[in-house]
């Protein structure tokens, strides 16, 4: 039976990045990328890596991604705050984890947006990062105003001795639209778990350090893990929750999201409660995947009223993590 390049791997050391101004690191040297923002690392995106893993292993040169940051529209549009699905951390772990050999990550900035497409393949592509081919999807445009298509940079990829395959759009079930990190954005912003979670292939989930919060959750007999989300669009409510600790533990839960209308309608945090734990996470960072919408946001007329219904949040959530088989990317 054939071997599934979008399946997880067990995590390889080590996992070379390498950034503007530095020497392209030995296990790059001569690589085969994929080129694109890789928000979300989603379906889509997990067909360019198994084709760049098996142009790499046909051509004996290691397997590589060359990603941005900031994201190009980050940079076009500095006061639009961006929902990001995968921050550049989270993205490098992902990609390590789908056996990619190494990343090269470029500074979108002036000059990079201002590169002309023949110069970003002759100068950036193969002078810079020395690549011998390249993976694209099909709707990949690149250069100074969006100015290169995937047919021109196959020719300029002819005229610079690099190979160059163009993958087709790919849709997760039978006459779908295209996998997009567009479409997954808007289902987290519905509050559609279960939508976001088959177009990436695997659990959503977002990274963040503990903080302290009011400890109101602690006298309510439901102490919580709080992170805030930086531009998060997800729909505020609750949900079923799995967390990874920073000692490699992972623990179910319930988590809410949201501005905590029954008390004070603050600033939006993600607030975790971890089913049979005990202990202190204040200042560790921890990755929370998210399993299932369970309600929205409601505001109670009673503390009373709202801990009766934690209780049923908790074992509806307890009954959603059990049945649940979406594959994880934490490892």
């Amino acid at each position: 039976m054939p071997r599934d390049e979008t399946a997880p791997r067990p995590v390889a050391s080590p996992f070379p990045v390498h950034r503007d101004g530095e020497p392209v690191p030995a296990g790059l040297n001569g690589a085969v990328a994929a080129l694109g923002n890789f928000d979300g690392i989603h379906q889509g995106h997990r067909a360019l890596i198994a084709a760049v893993r098996e142009m790499a292993a046909d051509l004996g040169r290691p397997s590589a991604v060359v990603t941005f940051e900031p994201h190009p529209r980050a940079f076009f549009s500095p006061d639009t705050a961006m929902f990001r699905l995968t921050g550049e951390g989270e993205k490098l772990a992902v990609l390590r984890r789908l056996g990619i050999d190494g990343a090269f990550v470029r500074r979108f900035d002036a000059r990079l947006a201002g590169t002309g497409a023949a110069a970003f393949v002759a100068d950036t592509l193969k002078g810079e990062l020395g690549l011998s081919g390249v993976v694209i999807g099909h709707d990949f445009h690149f250069g100074r105003g969006r100015e290169g298509t995937p047919a021109m940079l196959e020719a300029l990829c002819a005229e610079n001795g690099l190979a160059c395959r163009i993958v087709p759009a790919v849709a997760a079930g039978g006459g779908e639209a295209p996998v997009s990190s567009s479409a997954i954005r808007a289902a987290l912003e519905a509050g559609d778990i279960a939508t976001a979670n088959h177009l990436l292939g695997y659990r959503w989930f977002v990274e963040g350090e503990v903080r302290h919060g009011d400890k109101r959750g602690r006298t309510l007999g439901f102490p919580t893990a709080n992170v805030a989300l930086d531009a998060c669009a997800l729909a505020h409510g609750i949900y079923a929750v799995r967390a990874r600790l920073a000692d490699g533990r992972v623990c179910d839960g319930v988590a809410s999201y949201g501005r905590r209308p029954t008390f004070d309608d603050g600033a939006p945090l993600l607030e975790t409660y971890l089913f049979d734990f005990s202990g202190d996470l204040y200042g560790e960072r921890i990755a929370v995947e998210f399993v299932g919408f369970l309600r929205g946001e409601a505001r109670f007329d009673s503390a009373e009223a709202l801990v009766v219904q934690m209780h049923a949040d908790a074992a509806e959530a307890k009954r959603r993590l059990a049945e649940d088989r979406t594959p994880s990317m934490l490892g």
